[in-house]
């Protein structure tokens, strides 16, 4: 049966549109469908943060339902420094208004972590110092208290899609080789999700990409079989979800 995925994109993302249409190469039947807002820059002063606001984000789910998907995701991380609380009750608004299920990439992560039983998760991430020090204290009110990170001091969106596939692979062995079994790639303009697979080999850790953990999970939402990603990494290989 065809499964149609709605995903919510940050404008200034260059990444998750052709990772997820990468991803889903060869998988019979699913397509991922976009719809983007405004999202230029990653801060806490005002003005970056009321860019995350629901009024600017639900109609963007509004014409992803055009499109008849079977589930939508929030397709940004934002929740980790807003409170994950933001992303509950835009899940709650989109799905009482739409009717389909909703998910977004922070929830996703979370919830990937779990279901992979990390317990020492390394957060890397492109973000400025308050932004990941925002982060750490959000995931530690979640239970998930980051046990090393490495972060890359960037502001402005768009250059988060540039940074270099060997940049990301650098911060993923170091956090690895600080004691981390799992590592959370907490971006979805971040290019790692292709470093995932043979970094888990080479490591022997989990490397949850927020593109691939957003996948995975709308896909499950949506009902769809996630076995035909298992070449994308751990996570794929694992059916137990958390509901």
């Amino acid at each position: 049966m065809r499964k149609r995925l709605g995903m919510i994109t940050p404008s200034s993302n260059s990444v998750l549109e052709p990772v997820t249409s990468a991803m889903l190469t060869g998988v019979p039947g699913v397509t991922a469908h976009f719809s983007r807002f405004r999202v230029t820059e990653i801060a806490l002063d005002a003005a970056a943060l009321s860019q995350f606001d629901a009024s600017a984000m639900v109609p963007a789910a509004d014409l992803l339902a055009d499109a008849r998907v079977d589930a939508i995701a929030w397709n940004g991380t934002s929740a980790s420094w807003l409170g994950i609380g933001r992303d509950r009750s835009l899940c709650e608004a989109i799905t009482a208004r739409m009717g389909v299920p909703t998910t977004t990439s922070t929830l996703a992560c979370i919830e990937a972590a779990r279901a992979l039983g990390a317990e020492r998760v390394g957060l890397v991430s492109p973000y400025t110092d308050d932004v990941q020090r925002r982060i750490g204290d959000v995931w530690t009110e979640e239970g998930i208290a980051p046990f090393t990170e490495r972060h890359l001091g960037l502001r402005d969106n768009f250059s988060f899609g540039v940074v270099e596939r060997a940049t990301i692979a650098g911060m993923i062995r170091a956090v690895a080789a600080e004691g981390a079994d799992a590592v959370v790639i907490l971006c979805t303009n971040l290019d790692g999700a292709a470093l995932a697979a043979s970094l888990e080999r080479e490591l022997n850790i989990a490397v949850l990409d927020s593109v691939a953990a957003t996948l995975w999970r709308t896909l499950d939402l949506a009902g769809g079989d996630i076995t035909g990603l298992a070449r994308w990494g751990r996570l794929f290989q694992t059916s137990r979800v958390i509901k």
